[in-house]
């Protein structure tokens, strides 16, 4: 008969061990254990920790980002490469942040105890979700807008209105494809409510030379929520006041939520997590009982094998994968920081990065639905015409479809921007709680009210530049040098410390002292070679394949440019800096000493209880003698296969 493995530094989530007592009177009859710095905050139940983290990863690109991807590389076939890379690069990342951060309850950058000289690696992802964290919520802003909106007797967007001085063609009309996806013949187009004007004599309107027919819901986008400039060569302009109100009350809801930490953050995930899946089921019954909406549907799963093989596909998988569940953020280690010490993570890495997959199947089905029912209501067969990409996708191409329906339309808007605005709040407040995490870990006398205060103004201020005329080509710019660029390098290095400088032998011996079961050759391979050389690749490709940023069509002015390669390289240089800064610190009396100890964990680095970490101090100290003669190819080996 085979004894079954039992950890005695294992404790679960109601306070009992692999021996079936409880912790404290196991140790009751010990010498109490030297007193501690006050005890790190925890979730008040396992499950608001596997909440919080559906409401962080499911978000606003499952929702508007996964579609449009999926359309654009393939259609159905987008999910055999999708699939892949979930299982090679997205699930083994997400586990191994879960088991880092909660084995040694730290936050994102003080995680790297583990390996000090590269604590710029954190840093840097502190910063470059910092700098997510400003543009996101002035994503809300305008969120808030269009929910306001959502209200109005008539939906403003449904109607042209004579101060856009466009060819406009209004949402609300049917039959309107021939007008908007063919200019040559001799119809008749809107300029608003009242006036149709022949698009064979526009010569006697100046204004609308340049122009072609557009819809009333992307000209009121355009116009009245963006008001957007051409370009930003004479500056970005003004902000807008009512995305500037947007803006605050975005950010009010998210510093009353995290205002006491995990304790306020955790009940609130119950709703953020749950309450989009029941407003995603309303609109896709509604979607699939609309004319035209199975055409939508199949021309989303629609395969193309013919891009399979396309390296493009298989890049935006992986950024796609990458961006949906933020792992390389800091956002899972510090959430699972806040773990009891034996709470199994694998289980909840399993469900959330299962679901998140899910969501944006079930987000594409809805949103692809209702689009079908538009090609239907314009009377054209090309659904591919009327997707908008990106926010385009949330904020044209679903309104223009709402406008058309036959029965209150406003019901629909607001269950739609209302689902909208909690999953980006849901989202907000982990990259927020991560931000103050990383300032309370090496501060810990600033309040957690204090510090959510001042994160939240701060990025409120920053945040003013999103809503200015020219705020989408700053957005823009942000994603693509402060968060894509930023996020691939240093998630690359966070790979190749934790597999092989901490050493995945060692993170799986962690994982089994915490949760007391082994893990897997998958997890061993994953970590150790597939991943890391998978996420090395797409950065290669990346840089290969680089063409400079442009926004509609339109090239920034240099000094655009150049704040966004300081944004970038601020957060990448991060990683030497912290390296000489690690070598200086680090005890040794000759530098090579120094270098060597700066990449060895620190002497306080493990389980924050003492006796734990004590016990734990003894497992590695027998594991090192034992790996003394191995050479290089034994390290290798023992590394990757235990």
């Amino acid at each position: 008969m085979t004894t079954p493995h039992v950890n005695p530094a294992f404790i679960g989530d109601d306070g009992i061990d692999d021996m079936g007592m409880p912790y404290k009177m196991k140790n009751s009859n010990s010498e109490p254990p030297p007193k501690e710095p006050k005890e790190r905050e925890q979730w008040g139940k396992g499950v608001e920790f596997l909440m919080s983290c559906i409401a962080m990863s499911v978000g606003l690109g499952n929702v508007w980002r996964f579609p449009f991807t999926a359309l654009d590389n393939g259609g159905g076939a987008f999910l055999i490469p999708y699939l892949v890379v979930l299982f090679l690069v997205g699930k083994p990342i997400y586990y191994l942040e879960m088991i880092i951060g909660q084995f040694s309850s730290r936050g994102s950058v003080k995680v790297f105890d583990l390996c000090p000289a590269m604590r710029g690696v954190g840093i840097g992802q502190v910063f470059s979700i910092s700098m997510v964290t400003t543009y996101y919520v002035a994503i809300m802003g305008m969120t808030m807008r269009y929910l306001f909106d959502s209200f109005r007797y008539t939906l403003p967007w449904s109607q042209c209105d004579d101060s856009w001085n466009a060819v406009c063609v209004a949402s609300i009309e049917k039959n309107t494809a021939h007008v908007l996806y063919n200019t040559t013949e001799s119809f008749s187009v809107r300029l608003n409510s009242s006036q149709p004007i022949s698009l064979n004599n526009l010569t006697g309107i100046d204004t609308l030379k340049p122009n072609k027919p557009t819809s009333s819901a992307e000209l009121y986008f355009i116009k009245e929520v963006l008001r957007e400039k051409k370009n930003i060569n004479d500056g970005i302009g003004l902000p807008n006041w009512e995305l500037v109100l947007g803006l605050f009350v975005s950010w009010l809801c998210v510093f009353a939520i995290i205002i006491k930490g995990v304790r306020s953050s955790g009940k609130a995930s119950y709703f953020l997590a749950i309450f989009p899946y029941v407003i995603m089921a309303v609109l896709l019954i509604r979607a699939v009982t609309l004319p035209g909406s199975m055409d939508g549907i199949i021309y989303f799963i629609k395969p193309d094998w013919s891009k399979i093989l396309d390296p493009t596909v298989w890049y935006a998988a992986v950024t796609q994968c990458f961006y949906s569940l933020s792992v390389c953020f800091g956002n899972i280690i510090m959430y699972s920081s806040y773990n009891k010490f034996g709470h199994n993570v694998h289980r909840d890495a399993t469900i959330v990065t299962g679901l998140d997959t899910c969501t944006s199947l079930l987000a594409g089905f809805t949103i692809f639905g209702i689009l079908g029912h538009l090609a239907h209501e314009i009377g054209t067969d090309d659904i591919r015409s009327v997707v908008k990409g990106g926010a385009g996708l949330a904020f044209i191409s679903y309104p223009d479809a709402i406008a058309k329906f036959q029965s209150l339309p406003q019901i629909f808007s607001v269950l739609f921007f209302l689902m909208l605005f909690v999953l980006g709040i849901g989202s907000n407040i982990a990259m927020t709680s991560c931000t103050v995490t990383a300032v309370r870990d090496y501060f810990p006398k600033v309040k957690q009210w204090q510090c959510a205060l001042g994160i939240a103004t701060v990025s409120f201020c920053i945040g003013l530049a999103y809503v200015t005329p020219g705020g989408q080509f700053i957005l823009t710019l942000v994603d693509y040098f402060g968060a894509s660029m930023i996020a691939l390098f240093l998630g690359i290095a966070e790979l190749y410390v934790l597999g092989w400088a901490y050493g995945v032998d060692r993170l799986c011996k962690d994982a089994e002292f915490m949760m007391g079961r082994k893990v897997g050759a998958y997890w061993r391979l994953c970590w150790g070679v597939v991943t890391p050389v998978i996420m090395t690749s797409i950065l290669v490709y990346f840089l290969a394949t680089y063409t400079p940023l442009k926004y509609n069509d339109a090239v920034y002015p240099s000094w655009a440019y150049g704040i966004g390669w300081t944004i970038t390289s601020f957060g990448i240089l991060q990683v030497p800096i912290w390296i000489v800064v690690g070598t200086i610190r680090a005890p040794g009396s000759s530098w090579t000493m120094k270098l060597k100890n700066a990449f060895k964990p620190t002497n306080d680095w493990g389980p924050s209880d003492p006796l734990l970490r004590e016990q734990y101090n003894k497992e590695i100290a027998n594991e090192a003698i034992s790996n003394q003669n191995l050479g290089c190819l034994g390290y290798i080996r023992k590394n990757i296969f235990g």
